[in-house]
């Protein structure tokens, strides 16, 4: 009786670890953590009704829709955002990131848009060429690659009054509205926003002071997260998703003709 009340519970409790060996533990849903900055249209920016927008932010949305990932946007200290990557309060920087001269510092996409890094005017300044600016102060934002185009054109920054480091673009274009500062240096996007949106009174001037590419940044290492997002940006960009999304920011400042993997 013994025995078979023994061969009894054995039989019970393997057949109770066959049933729990079958029901495995639900894999962890990967999540993108968008680090941007919030005041850099129109890649990333405050809408009116105070949600999150801009085309990276939307090109990131629409990716994580389609590979069933859950989304998060963090506006981020731009100066502060390498510490962000590597705390891992973001799992990458999507915001008009750019990758030419920092190829080394991060794991990269594929670069996704041309930019230029432009000087803005008054329209009504009388200064149409870089040579004109000789003796006045120019702004750019703090940590950014405008800055970093100003440092490596050196002569050019050597004519200069001063550049004057602000912690936001939305900050310069009123220094240069009321005339503190004669020049914003910026991306021609946050550029063209600025125009877009204030009625003429600025100008880009023609001569560009460097050209670039934008990409999304990721932690140096992280190739695994990196090789997911590519590989769907590039589909993005041959489905002709990544056009219809761009094009709906057109009104904002983002120019079309930059999407350099739609070509």
């Amino acid at each position: 009786m013994k025995k078979t009340l023994c061969l009894i519970l054995a039989l019970t409790m393997i057949l109770a670890l066959a049933g729990c060996g079958k029901t495995a533990a639900p894999a962890e849903k990967q999540k993108l953590i968008v680090g941007f900055d919030a005041e850099f249209p129109p890649f990333g920016y405050i809408a009116a009704d105070g949600s999150y927008d801009g085309f990276d932010l939307a090109l990131a949305r629409e990716l994580c829709a389609r590979l069933g990932w859950d989304f998060e946007a963090v506006p981020i200290d731009w100066n502060a955002k390498d510490a962000e990557l590597s705390s891992g309060n973001i799992n990458c920087i999507w915001n008009g990131f750019t990758y030419t001269g920092r190829e080394d510092e991060y794991t990269w996409s594929d670069p996704y848009v041309d930019n230029s890094i432009v000087l803005v005017v008054k329209a009504d300044s009388g200064i149409s060429a870089l040579s004109d600016l000789a003796g006045c102060s120019v702004m750019a934002q703090a940590a950014s690659s405008a800055v970093d185009a100003l440092d490596a054109n050196a002569a050019f920054k050597a004519s200069l009054k001063e550049v004057v480091e602000l912690p936001d673009y939305n900050t310069g274009f009123l220094e240069l509205k009321q005339g503190t500062v004669a020049a914003v240096a910026a991306d021609l996007g946050v550029a063209s926003y600025q125009i877009a949106n204030n009625g003429g009174d600025f100008v880009i001037l023609g001569e560009p002071i460097s050209t670039e590419q934008y990409a999304v940044g990721f932690l140096k290492g992280n190739t695994a997260l990196r090789d997911a997002v590519n590989a769907e940006l590039l589909k993005m960009a041959a489905d002709g998703t990544m056009m219809k999304i761009a094009e709906k920011y057109v009104d904002v400042g983002l120019v079309p003709e930059s999407l350099c993997l739609c070509k």
